[in-house]
């Protein structure tokens, strides 16, 4: 195997109702070239895939026992500043998450927020100043 190859990444976030999950992430402004009828939804998001996929078959295909529990996952989307924190936060409650932390800074020298989304996963929104963000939406750890 390549070393470019562990270099691309894709999520899949399994999900109870497809289309909810969809709408929630449309909402954010996320595009998809997705039919309304096809069983997974693909978002580019920078410079990775994020999929929505129906969470038993998910489950199944991945060679494991749901236990509808929390996965030990958070998602992050990395952004510039503070204020994008704060807009993309305000975005996500009004498009139906849950914002279990309003953007604040954090113990690490950032600035953050968490939301959940319809499905139950939760999703970090974060500036890290020590990290920089490339034009072609990628994020560097310097």
């Amino acid at each position: 195997m390549s070393r470019r190859s562990w270099q691309t990444c894709a999520i899949t976030l399994g999900v109870r109702d497809l289309a909810r999950a969809r709408g929630f992430y449309e909402a954010l402004g996320w595009t998809t070239g997705a039919a309304p009828e096809d069983d997974v939804v693909f978002f580019q998001a920078g410079n990775m895939v994020l999929a929505l996929w129906d969470r038993t078959r998910l489950a199944e295909d991945s060679c494991v026992e749901d236990s509808r529990g929390w996965g030990g996952v958070t998602l992050a989307i990395v952004l510039e500043s503070p204020e994008e924190v704060r807009r993309v936060t305000e975005q996500a409650r009004r498009a139906g998450a849950t914002v279990a932390r309003e953007p604040g800074e954090t113990f690490w020298g950032g600035f953050d927020s968490i939301f959940v989304d319809p499905e139950g996963h939760p999703w970090e929104v974060a500036h890290n100043p020590r990290w920089t963000l490339t034009p072609d939406g990628g994020v560097r750890l310097a």
